[in-house]
């Protein structure tokens, strides 16, 4: 069995299933050790455990594939005496792994929903509270269509107010026009009833005279 190590460089290594992919190519070469680890954000470190065959076949896959988000800039192969891990080991790890990964993106997506329902809870309010604001406005705007109603009806009692106002100021003149008639009159009948009484008393000393009536 032979050993050996390999670093994989691209601009771009994690969360693009780097580990995964070589793990997945050691797998199809029947290699009997395998594991891997990020070095860095730009490098995948690989040791490697198998027959010459497999490891030549091993290289070869790695050389010529790499995932489709990965843009290797460089393989390099180095000589490796250290130990390594057995790859259902590795394997078994790496799922675990990665299923720890799953549960906490299930866990924080779970919260985001939860945050995202109490968000549509309060959009909701809102809505109810826009609504409720929209009614306050439409009764609003009614009781100020009757105020506006009330006004006009008040302006047109004030105008009918003014002319009965101007009637009354007429019809008080009228009556101070008739008084003055009515004093002139009564003057008239008492000019006229002094006269008749002149006349009277002058008529009444003549028969007196006449008569010898002292």
């Amino acid at each position: 069995m032979s050993k050996g190590r390999v670093l994989v460089k691209s601009p771009r290594v994690q969360n693009i299933g780097f580990k995964l992919f070589l793990l997945n190519l050691a797998g199809e070469s029947n290699l009997a050790g395998f594991q891997a680890r990020n070095i860095g954000t730009d490098c995948v470190e690989v040791l490697y455990e198998g027959s010459d065959q497999e490891i030549r076949e091993f290289m070869e896959k790695v050389k010529e594939f790499s995932p489709r988000e990965a843009e290797v800039s460089s393989i390099e192969f180095k000589e490796y005496d250290g130990p390594v891990k057995r790859i259902e080991v590795f394997r078994s790890e790496f799922t675990t792994i990665q299923l720890g990964k799953i549960v906490e993106i299930g866990l924080e997506m779970s919260k985001q929903d939860n945050s995202l329902s109490k968000q549509d809870s309060m959009l909701d309010k809102q809505d109810g509270m826009l609504g409720k604001l929209d009614q306050m406005l439409e009764k609003q705007d009614l009781m100020l269509e009757k105020q506006d109603a009330v006004l006009r009806r008040q302006d047109q009692m004030l105008e009918k107010q003014d002319t009965m106002i101007e009637k009354i100021d007429g019809l008080g003149a009228k009556v101070d026009n008739l008084g003055v008639k009515i004093d002139g009159l009564r003057e008239d009948l008492k000019s006229m009833f002094d006269r008749r009484l002149t006349t009277l008393e002058r008529d009444v000393a003549l028969i007196k005279n006449r008569l010898g009536i002292a």
